[in-house]
């Protein structure tokens, strides 16, 4: 069952990842052609507002779309910042993930070893205090060792040391080796569900960002087409003489 999940962990992000990166592509060859939507302007007979003279009123206009043309610029270059650095972050718990799921896998194959020779008949040695003495030195050894490698907390040291949660220094040695690797494989395994459930949110965090860095960039391209001059059409035959000329301002449509 894990080399199942480990399989599809290893093949399905850099899947994603690339759909990802596909998708940003194929979003920026798309502004190419929302550039090439037309609108038409505002018919010539609308009335202008009173004190306001027509040149008045589009200098007005060219005003307020040069001041919306850099304040969305500067937010889609914010966007795409943040995107970035969620996208790194994303990166990093994917690393970190795959150093979980790779201390979880060792865990798991020293418990079975352990585990393969805990089945086996246990050693008779005699029950004297010299025995059991022995075998606490053993367990606190090797409990040490085990914390010092990082494989248990110091909680966890402080259990073996006070016999609870099931220490009991009067096991034989082969019977602490298994209870130890259990510890262990367990902690593994906890950690790399939270590495998982991390890896998830940033996952998420960063496919947000890096819609909002898109939508904030189609925008800051839609606003800056919206200050090239307007472009009026060119007649191609008599009739299209007769029909009123309209006047196209080629600009993408804006997004929301």
């Amino acid at each position: 069952m894990e080399t199942v999940v480990f399989y599809q962990f290893v093949t399905e992000v850099p899947r994603a990842a690339a759909i990802w990166s596909t998708l940003f592509l194929l979003t920026l060859g798309l502004l190419t052609v929302l550039a090439a939507r037309p609108e038409r302007a505002r018919p010539t007979g609308d009335p202008v507002p009173a004190g306001l003279t027509a040149q008045e009123l589009a200098d007005a206009e060219a005003v307020d779309r040069r001041r919306y043309a850099e304040e969305v610029a500067v937010a889609a270059a914010r966007a795409a910042t943040t995107a970035q650095r969620r996208r790194a972050a994303w990166l990093a718990a994917q690393e970190q993930l795959e150093q979980a799921w790779i201390g979880y896998d060792e865990a798991d194959a020293a418990a079975r070893r352990f585990a393969g020779a805990g089945a086996l008949p246990t050693p008779q040695t005699p029950h004297t205090p010299a025995e059991y003495a022995a075998r606490e030195r053993y367990l606190h050894r090797a409990a040490m060792a085990a914390y010092w490698r990082g494989d248990l907390t110091m909680a966890q040291l402080g259990d073996v040391f006070g016999h609870r949660r099931g220490w009991d220094p009067r096991r034989h040695p082969v019977e602490q080796e298994v209870l130890i690797s259990r510890v262990i494989r367990d902690a593994r395994s906890t950690d790399y569900q939270v590495a998982a459930d991390r890896e998830r949110v940033a996952w998420r965090d960063a496919e947000l960002a890096a819609e909002s860095a898109r939508a904030l960039a189609e925008e800051a391209y839609a606003a800056a087409a919206r200050l090239r001059p307007s472009v009026v059409p060119a007649r191609r035959t008599v009739a299209g003489a007769l029909r009123p000329a309209v006047v196209a301002l080629w600009r993408p449509a804006r997004v929301g």
